[in-house]
């Protein structure tokens, strides 16, 4: 299957919303991979703003085929929810534990057996937030061989997918993206 390319005046637009939205920023950070940063990529913050939610959702989109599509609770819920939307695919939420009351399941949504699932994703570091969700995913029968991002903060995570068989296809690698914010703030 052939993916279709993002413009790479696509990438520079999202790139400027993230800056603009406040996304990027600088000081200590510990990531969920408990490695700490000097710096964050906040797009649970800028997917608060319904114009950058929705060119994010549109360019990952571009991704989508007829896959059910899979967000990680927190973060890449309004993403998943937003690609939703603009294909007219249906999703699934796979929550980090399963709670100890109601259904307790661990997924959210209808799941069948064999289905082709892409799961989305708004910030890949080592890439175990991923793989935690695809291994829930695939336990539950669905076939995961794709992985959608917003960023990829280039910490290996895209290696880490790609040996478990997954195309990984981020929008922006985070060079890129301070690259940006260093030439918009000059």
């Amino acid at each position: 299957m052939v993916e279709r390319k993002i413009s790479k005046a696509s990438i520079v637009e999202i790139e400027d919303l993230l800056i603009k939205s406040g996304a990027i920023l600088f000081g200590e950070f510990t990531l969920a991979s408990g490695k700490t940063s000097n710096y964050y990529i906040n797009i649970k913050k800028a997917t608060t703003k319904p114009e950058v939610l929705r060119e994010i959702a549109k360019a990952l989109s571009e991704n989508v085929k007829d896959e059910k599509i899979c967000g990680i609770e927190l973060g890449s819920v309004p993403l998943a929810v937003a690609i939703s939307l603009e294909t007219g695919r249906p999703f699934v939420i796979v929550r980090k534990e399963s709670k100890t009351h109601g259904t307790k399941d661990i997924i959210v949504g209808d799941l069948v057996k064999g289905e082709e699932v892409v799961v989305v994703e708004d910030v890949v570091s080592s890439g175990g937030s991923v793989i935690t969700a695809v291994n829930i995913l695939r336990e539950k029968g669905a076939v995961v061989k794709k992985v959608i991002a917003v960023v990829d903060r280039e910490e290996g995570g895209k290696e880490i997918i790609e040996k478990e068989g997954i195309e990984f296809l981020p929008l922006i690698k985070a060079s890129s993206l301070l690259s940006r914010f260093r030439e918009v703030k000059r």
